[in-house]
């Protein structure tokens, strides 16, 4: 079997039955399938993992579905939110998943470069500077003070607060599980993060 990283790169006709159930949830699910697979319809990133236990595997991947396309985060900030995670964890694989979505919600190249660098990102309205705050705090601190939680609150809501912490939460366990199992980063993407990335011959 073709190896991914650390793991098996399954094939979806090497999939058991409760295996290819977590698959084609995750293939039926609101993701762009072109960005999911391969051209033989191996799972890219760490989604391959997944199908190592997959009720767990599959309750992830609703967390992460419920948390892009069903919270009340809007698209600009929820990408910002999982950039600042992917500076943090210097996780090539989620800045390159990323930043194509970045760019649809209209970050400029100025802003993601101010971005990656981990320095203020210009012309941000209020509400994503904040969202960008609470993320990075959270991620340096593994807590927000008082000031912060309290400036977040009052102006993006408790329950948007919920989501960017969960946000966090999942992104940061997604970039755990990237580093853990060596997954190489696609065919034409490179490193951005000083080269601690497992090279792309690894997918071999």
């Amino acid at each position: 079997m073709t190896r991914h990283g650390r793991l098996p790169w399954f094939r979806p006709e090497e999939l058991d039955e409760e295996q290819r159930r977590c698959y084609d949830e995750l293939l039926g699910g609101p993701r762009d399938r072109s960005v999911l697979t391969d051209a033989e319809g191996r799972l890219e990133g760490a989604f391959n993992a997944r199908l190592l236990d997959p009720p767990v595997g599959t309750a992830i991947q609703q967390l992460g579905a419920a948390l892009r396309y069903g919270s009340r985060i809007g698209d600009r900030q929820r990408e910002l939110v999982i950039l600042t995670v992917a500076v943090a964890e210097r996780c090539d694989y989620e800045w390159h998943g990323h930043v194509p979505g970045a760019r649809r919600a209209g970050l400029s190249e100025q802003q993601l470069t101010a971005l990656r660098a981990g320095a203020p990102v210009p012309g941000l309205s209020d509400d994503d500077r904040i969202a960008c705050e609470v993320a990075a705090e959270l991620l340096r601190d593994n807590d927000l003070c008082d000031i912060s939680y309290a400036r977040a609150a009052a102006a993006l809501g408790l329950a948007t607060l919920f989501d960017i912490v969960s946000l966090v939460g999942h992104y940061r366990h997604t970039a755990l599980a990237l580093r853990v199992w060596r997954v190489p980063l696609r065919a034409g993407d490179a490193a951005v993060f000083g080269g601690s990335h497992p090279a792309v011959e690894e997918r071999a």
